[in-house]
């Protein structure tokens, strides 16, 4: 069985229609400078992201908050129970 892709639960043919009401509101010569705008809003969301978390990890360091040791340990902890999880449900997906 093939599956489809779909994009936050909406089909390809959602998709297409959306796109032609899009290019029927706002008109083809329209649509670069709306994509580009899209693109710059999304370049300076994702800068100021990195900026609040560097600025997060450069005061928890400072602060000795951040303890790489302790960090690593639970990562591998969460990564055990993440493997027993998987393999759980694994089961539970073959006897369905």
């Amino acid at each position: 069985m093939i599956k489809l892709a779909t994009l936050l639960f909406i089909g390809g043919t959602e998709i297409v229609f959306i796109l032609f009401i899009v290019v029927l509101v706002f008109g083809a010569d329209k649509l670069p400078e709306i994509a580009r705008g899209m693109g710059k809003g999304m370049r300076t969301l994702r800068d100021a992201t990195n900026d609040i978390k560097h600025e997060v990890t450069k005061s928890a360091k400072e602060s000795n908050i951040l303890d790489s040791d302790t960090a690593k340990d639970i990562q591998q902890e969460i990564d055990k129970i993440k493997d027993e999880v998987e393999d759980f449900s694994g089961s539970i997906k073959r006897k369905m």
